[in-house]
């Protein structure tokens, strides 16, 4: 029991925040781009229980990975229909990249107030967390920005590849698209693509990050899902 309320403490705020600044940053752009429905819809705004899906929230902190309610966008009210769905679309992808590197940031300051002085007791407990939760932080960014790059509709990804191939290909994708989770799950867990490719991708990304302080991702890593 201890060990689920310490890990749940040290993901809880960084997951929440992932997944709702990536849905606020599609809606920001939409609206940007002549949509505010996400803003008459009250989407616009950083409260987590606005966003929060429960199944997507609950493998987000088992598995690593996850999803919110995807915030409404109406096409027709963009002033560059195409164009701009392809902004809207990276805009989530391109807000988790942005937290990852404020992660990485915070890893540092916290890695440098836990290698101070051992008798700073006060840096060492204030330092500890701090470089949990960011070492968390950036690793669940980063996987949250190229997971949801992956050209597969529903994704991100697959809302440009639909944007900008021509309309008779774009067609086809949309009519892929209601099966696409499906597809995707079977990618995951029914394939080596994550292990194979997907992880090591994730993994790279978030090393080049992190810098001399990716040790401390990994230990997260392994502290929190193990293995």
């Amino acid at each position: 029991m201890h060990d689920f309320f310490l890990k749940l403490s040290v993901m809880l705020v960084p997951a929440l925040l992932a997944v709702t600044v990536h849905e606020v940053a599609h809606g920001y752009v939409a609206e940007r781009c002549g949509d505010p429905t996400a803003r008459l819809l009250g989407r616009l705004t950083l409260n987590p229980l606005r966003h929060l899906d429960p199944i997507g929230t609950l493998a987000l902190l088992l598995l690593g990975f996850g999803w919110a309610r995807a915030v409404p966008v109406n096409p027709g009210n963009l002033r560059r229909t195409r164009a701009d769905m392809v902004l809207v679309a990276l805009a989530g992808p391109g807000a988790n990249l942005a937290l990852a590197i404020f992660c990485a940031l915070c890893l540092r300051w916290g890695a440098a107030m836990t290698d101070g002085p051992p008798a700073d007791g006060q840096a060492l407990a204030f330092g500890e967390p701090i470089s949990l939760m960011a070492a968390f932080g950036l690793y669940i960014n980063v996987i949250l920005a190229m997971f949801n790059l992956l050209p597969i509709p529903p994704l991100d990804g697959g809302r440009v590849l639909i944007n900008v191939v021509p309309e008779r290909f774009a067609a086809v994708l949309r009519r892929v698209e209601p099966f696409g989770l499906l597809l995707i799950v079977f990618l995951v867990f029914g394939t080596s693509l994550w292990s194979a490719f997907f992880a090591p991708l994730v993994f790279g990304v978030v090393a080049l990050l992190a810098g001399p302080d990716v040790d401390v991702v990994l230990r997260t890593v392994k502290l929190l899902f193990g293995g």
